[in-house]
């Protein structure tokens, strides 16, 4: 009897709302006041990071869109891996995703979510709690909360999750355009004339001050950009992959750096820098908006971040399946198996919620509450996003040896402006995060080793 086979069910709209909708979320919000705290509030480095980590990701999609009409019957960016560089490589580049990647997003957003909603909730009601009662528990719950929903809602309901991204999308839109809008319109035209001010307030830092608050704040940003290569992870679930997943990522890339520009030259038009570095993008919509508009905008934030937790936990329930059905990884007849009832891949859905836990845990100590300091101390946040980077420089360095009969733009040009951007990320998490990376590292290292020796040779039967 034949197993279930993940059907091609998502279009061309499905897949540039997942794309959009995956990196639109937290990120834009939570690293906003992070990328100008780094750059002391100089604007216009600020600007200057954003550009850069959007024009970073749109040189690696192009560079992946590429690979996708070499390579049309792939089934992500594994799948990439193994054509490019060999099967060995893509089984490293797989087990990165699910161990690390893709639970260290998820656990980020689900902890973003829950921080908004309580946000929200602490606007309307503020006899029941502080901003965010964390020390009392309610930022865990919740976040646990939100991680346990994520999975149902993938596993059990693999369409609804489809449609969730393609709807959110559109939510998530409202509160940045609103801003871009009239931010930009107030800070150029009011009164006040914030922007302006905003752009020649900064004081200028010294040099090397100025090199290292820049690098600092482009790793933020990649944060903010990351998520893209998500929609990958459904390649086997499009129609006409071949056409539709570079066509996605193109166009959904292009939507997310034009949205994140505009809404970060809008908060600039709401609200002093040295404001937005002590408060937040926030105060932004209070001082446009008003209290009670400015709570409904912040509910909508909280739905925008439970978008891209839905999006990424779509993307983590996959991860050991990717594996799994290259016969490889721990179990793979157990993580290869699909529901014949909802299409899903629900034993790598479990462990996609349970490591995710496990990271959401980590991040919550370390990060939020800050109780775990010293030795093993990092941002799982960002450290992982510039890992997959790194991941990504033989991929590039392969295709251009192998890119036989292409034209010169897609065998060479692309790639090489897509490999100057990872080593550039690289280089700048080296500087930003210091000692940080070392830590990182050594539990990096220990993560791979343990998944070795699970790199299979053979395909579990029925699998193609």
């Amino acid at each position: 009897m034949q197993k279930p086979q993940l059907e091609q069910k998502y279009g061309l709209f499905t897949a540039v709302c997942m794309v959009a909708g995956v990196v639109i979320g937290a990120g834009v919000f939570y690293k906003a006041q992070t990328i100008l705290q780094k750059t002391g509030g100089n604007l216009k480095l600020g600007i200057a990071a954003w550009v850069t980590g959007g024009a970073i990701m749109l040189s690696c999609i192009l560079a992946f869109a590429v690979m996708a009409q070499k390579y049309a019957a792939a089934g992500g960016v594994v799948d990439f891996a193994g054509a490019a560089v060999g099967r060995r490589y893509a089984y490293s580049v797989g087990w990165f995703l699910a161990t690390v990647y893709y639970p260290c997003l998820t656990s980020v957003l689900a902890w973003l979510s829950a921080r908004y909603t309580l946000e929200f909730v602490a606007a309307c009601c503020p006899a029941l709690a502080a901003r965010i009662p964390a020390e009392k528990g309610a930022g865990a719950a919740l976040m646990a909360l939100y991680l346990c929903a994520a999975f149902a809602v993938n596993a059990l309901a693999p369409r609804l999750a489809g449609k969730l991204v393609t709807s959110v999308t559109v939510i998530k839109l409202i509160p940045l355009a609103l801003m871009a809008v009239v931010g930009i319109a107030v800070g150029l035209f009011g009164s006040e004339r914030q922007l302006a001010q905003n752009f020649s307030a900064a004081i200028p830092a010294a040099p090397a001050q100025t090199k290292g608050s820049f690098l600092g704040a482009v790793c933020s940003a990649a944060f903010a950009y990351e998520g893209w290569i998500v929609a990958t992870s459904i390649s086997a679930e499009l129609k006409d992959p071949g056409r539709n997943l570079p066509r996605a990522l193109v166009t959904g890339a292009l939507l997310v750096i034009a949205v994140y520009i505009a809404y970060s030259l809008g908060v600039a038009g709401g609200a002093d820098v040295q404001t937005l570095m002590e408060r937040g993008t926030m105060q932004a919509y209070v001082n446009l908006f008003g209290g009670a508009v400015g709570n409904l905008l912040t509910l909508l934030i909280a739905v925008s971040c439970l978008g891209t937790l839905n999006g990424l936990m779509l993307g983590c329930a996959r991860g050991m399946y990717a594996l799994a059905a290259r016969g490889e990884g721990p179990a793979p007849a157990f993580f290869a198996g699909i529901d014949a009832k909802s299409n899903m891949p629900v034993n790598s859905a479990v462990f996609g919620l349970l490591i995710s836990a496990c990271w959401a845990v980590y991040f919550y100590l370390a990060n939020v509450m800050q109780l775990w300091t010293g030795p093993f101390a990092f941002d799982s946040s960002e450290l992982p996003v510039i890992t997959l980077y790194l991941f990504y420089i033989p991929v590039f360095l392969c295709w251009m040896k192998k890119g036989r009969g292409e034209p010169f733009a897609r065998r060479y040009l692309l790639p090489a402006l897509a490999l100057a951007s990872a080593v550039f990320m690289v280089f700048a998490c080296i500087v930003s995060h210091g000692m940080a990376n070392v830590w990182y590292l050594i539990v990096f290292a220990v993560i791979m080793l343990i998944g070795a020796p699970f790199a299979g040779k053979t395909k579990p039967a029925g699998n193609p």
